[in-house]
């Protein structure tokens, strides 16, 4: 008796539950379900509680579904939705940065987050790695979203490890603001390394980002060559990973590309001078190289044309800004694994599209460029089960555009449709 009545309240449950569920039928003309794989026409994807029930061949019948809603897309080219691996939501390179540091209060500046978050939800990126902002702020916006206080792309944050001095400490401004600026972040050497890794996932970080390299916007002439030492890389990997988080390791250099991959780190972010020993390790490590091409076209195009960037910034940028596409095509035809990333915060946030474009033209396939902004990034976020794909039992996060990326890469540009996790943000 008592099993019997066990079985009953569980299938009136389920009945309940379906009943409940809201059922949104997404007609696609075409659809990119796995990206890698050859699109399909005419085919039903079917959203329930903000994930893909399941995917159908032909436009189904709402009846027949139940459904609340039918999204009609028959003239638009579906897909999985974008993600970027290299984002900073909490500001815009440009000549007032140094007036917002004064001027911005913490409060403001997170509201100005949000701006630049749905910026890039709405260009088509459902989900994005942020990996470097002030960690606190940064926290609680990725908090909010996932509790659906707020709207916003789904968001992996990273917390900055870095050495004193280095391209991830604070410069350009006078010694006293430093002092307070330092985040407690900053070390010297393996075991201090130790302690900020521990420090920053113990505070809320997801990931761990580390700076190898000097980077083009430290307001110091010291270059973009190897920082950070071998046995402070192995510290700080060994360190995030006895605590289950992944290490991206920002680097312009061979010599500091190949210093952290031979650490363990998981992606190499920019890798502007990777060169052949870089990519035998990254084919040994299986590591991502995340380019941001982006990036570098933006502060190349600063240094050349805008009047803000200091004489050892601009420098820096005309050099590395116009070498990064040549290093990329050489690894991404060597088969280094590339996950999509575009630095945006030194770019325009909502232009994120731009990279595929800029991948594109130093010899991507646009095909290969959709996997790196899908499966691939999924991969490097292990989100491989719920995100990459329009698969049962996956996110419904979903684009739409007006016509096939795969035979023009700019279609990217204007994405007409987004739904992240069930809910229309564009339509």
């Amino acid at each position: 008796m008592t099993t019997r009545l066990t079985a009953l309240v569980a299938l009136l449950l389920t009945l309940s539950s379906s009943l409940l569920a809201e059922t949104t039928l997404i007609h696609a003309g075409t659809l990119l379900a796995v990206p890698g794989e050859a699109p399909v026409s005419e085919h039903t994807v079917v959203v329930r509680d903000g994930t893909v029930a399941e995917v159908v061949a032909g436009y189904a019948d709402a009846v027949a579904y139940d459904a609340d809603t039918v999204i009609d897309l028959k003239d638009a080219f579906v897909m999985p939705g974008l993600m970027d691996m290299h984002v900073h939501l909490q500001g815009e390179l440009g000549p007032g940065n140094d007036r917002d540091a004064l001027r911005m209060s913490d409060e403001l500046m997170a509201m100005r987050s949000l701006h630049y978050a749905m910026k890039t939800l709405k260009a088509g990126f459902t989900t994005v790695r942020d990996v470097g902002s002030d960690p606190q702020p940064m926290y609680a916006m990725r908090d909010a979203i996932n509790m659906g206080w707020v709207d916003g792309p789904r968001i992996i944050a990273a917390g900055g490890v870095g050495i004193t001095g280095g391209h991830s400490d604070v410069s350009g401004i006078k010694p006293e603001l430093m002092k307070l600026k330092t985040a407690a972040t900053v070390c010297d050497g393996p075991y201090d390394c130790r302690r900020a890794t521990r420090h920053a996932i113990k505070y809320g970080a997801d990931l761990i980002k580390i700076t190898s390299t000097g980077g083009v916007l430290t307001d110091r002439a010291t270059g973009t060559g190897q920082q950070m030492e071998t046995d402070e890389l192995r510290e700080v990997v060994l360190a995030a990973e006895r605590m289950g988080r992944k290490v991206a390791s920002h680097a312009h250099a061979e010599a500091g590309i190949i210093a952290a991959l031979e650490a363990g780190v998981h992606s190499i972010e920019h890798g502007s001078y990777t060169g052949p020993e870089a990519i035998k390790l990254f084919k040994k490590t299986g590591a991502y190289l995340v380019p941001t091409l982006l990036a570098g076209a933006t502060v190349a195009d600063m240094a050349e044309n805008a009047e803000f960037m200091t004489e050892a910034i601009k420098a820096k940028a005309i050099r590395v800004g116009n070498d990064m596409s040549g290093n990329f095509a050489k690894a991404y035809k060597a088969g280094v694994k590339i996950a999509y990333g575009t630095d945006s915060g030194v770019s325009r946030h909502g232009t994120n599209a731009e990279e595929a474009v800029l991948m594109h033209k130093a010899g991507m396939p646009v095909m290969d460029i959709l996997v790196s902004a899908t499966v691939n990034a999924a991969d490097l976020i292990d989100m491989t089960d719920t995100l990459g794909t329009l698969e049962a039992g996956k996110h419904a996060d979903i684009i739409a555009l007006p016509a096939s990326p795969l035979d023009d890469v700019t279609v990217l540009r204007t994405v007409s449709f987004v739904m992240r996790g069930g809910k229309v943000f564009k339509q």
